[in-house]
């Protein structure tokens, strides 16, 4: 929903990214979905908010966050999915709902790990739970 954060954690390859395009598609945008790793940030305007997929990964040091300018992304008329939050260190706004991508063993598949931290993160997971329920 509008105002949400979603952060996405997971060693690269993980999946972040291929989920990113995934809720995208969901959304209804038929678009190319590229990794904004060099970019920071890939905004998708869909009908009803504004998403933006930022990659912090390239940040060296979370006081980058204050030069890149990407604070106006966080706002109530869109929808922030972060990948590498934790290289934003404490400049980024608490998530609403914080996941976790791991490789498993034998690296045939994946691992979704989901904390809600919000009560509008809460209703996302019930949804997203609902889902594998069905």
């Amino acid at each position: 929903v509008p105002g949400m954060l979603v952060t996405l954690s997971g060693e690269l390859g993980a999946g972040k990214t291929t989920l990113v395009r995934g809720c995208l598609r969901a959304l209804g945008w038929a678009g190319g979905v590229k990794s904004p790793t060099y970019t920071l940030v890939e905004p998708y305007p869909l009908s009803s908010l504004y998403f933006y997929h930022i990659d912090f990964y390239r940040f060296a040091d979370p006081s980058e966050w204050e030069t890149a300018g990407l604070s106006d992304c966080f706002r109530a008329d869109a929808v922030c999915l972060v990948e590498w939050p934790e290289h934003a260190g404490s400049f980024l706004p608490p998530a609403d709902l914080a996941l976790s991508l791991a490789l498993l063993p034998d690296r045939d598949g994946r691992m979704l790990t989901a904390h809600a931290h919000s009560k509008v993160g809460e209703r996302c997971l019930d949804a997203i739970a609902a889902q594998f329920r069905a």
